[in-house]
């Protein structure tokens, strides 16, 4: 069968504080962020592997405190004043990535120091501790690995359930009834995987002109479970 041209016009999530699907394994991490007046210096790292949520909780996080928010790999050193002083807090993403942009360790280093002078709340997230970051500034490095930190556990089958249910909404794609309970199962506790998942399969069924079904959902997760 002839695969039909597909175009990727992108698909906006919903994140919202009415769509944050609140479980066992985000708990701890969402209450400890919606109380920043008690994080120590005014500080949080919220950790948790790729699709767990950091996003999404930062969004909400944003949205409620006025910050300003941006991925680490985009900061520069003539930045962080203006993010300390224009917000009174700021969120920076995927701070594991702080190695991979010339000038964004030293941004993040003035930003540290000048959030703690102007009272400044600074929420960073990442998928790993930052003894993984690979940061080759020695000052950031210390500053980073005494940051107090949250983390997102790992999902339990409610969760990703419950994930499987808001991707295929976010995407409007018509799930067949019992698809989503014959799935989770079968794949493995990633949220990362999920979101991979749903992507492949709106891709496949517009490309192949296939209604969404299990034989096509067991196809294309049998493919992604073997990358």
């Amino acid at each position: 069968m002839a695969r039909q041209l597909t175009l990727d016009l992108g698909h906006e999530p919903a994140l919202s504080r009415d769509d944050f699907l609140v479980t066992p394994a985000n708990a701890l991490a969402l209450t400890t962020l919606e109380a920043p007046e008690n994080w120590p210096q005014g500080r949080m790292l919220l950790i948790g592997p790729d699709g767990a949520g950091k996003t999404h909780m930062a969004a909400i996080w944003s949205a409620e405190t006025g910050a300003a928010r941006m991925p680490a790999s985009s900061l520069r050193p003539d930045m962080a004043d203006r993010l300390a002083s224009q917000h009174g807090a700021v969120v920076i993403e995927d701070a594991h990535r702080v190695g991979q942009a010339a000038g964004a360790e030293e941004a993040l280093f003035h930003l540290w120091n000048l959030c703690a002078a102007r009272e400044c709340w600074l929420l960073l997230t990442a998928r790993t501790p930052p003894r993984d970051w690979q940061i080759a500034l020695p000052d950031l490095f210390s500053r980073m690995s005494a940051m107090p930190s949250v983390r997102i556990e790992a999902p339990d089958e409610a969760l990703l359930s419950a994930v499987l249910v808001k991707l295929f909404a976010d995407r409007q794609i018509a799930v067949p009834a019992g698809l989503i309970d014959w799935l989770v199962p079968r794949m493995d506790r990633d949220l990362g995987l999920a979101r991979r998942l749903v992507a492949r399969l709106d891709s496949e069924a517009m490309a192949q002109r296939r209604p969404l079904t299990r034989n096509l959902a067991a196809e294309n997760l049998n493919i992604l479970s073997k990358k």
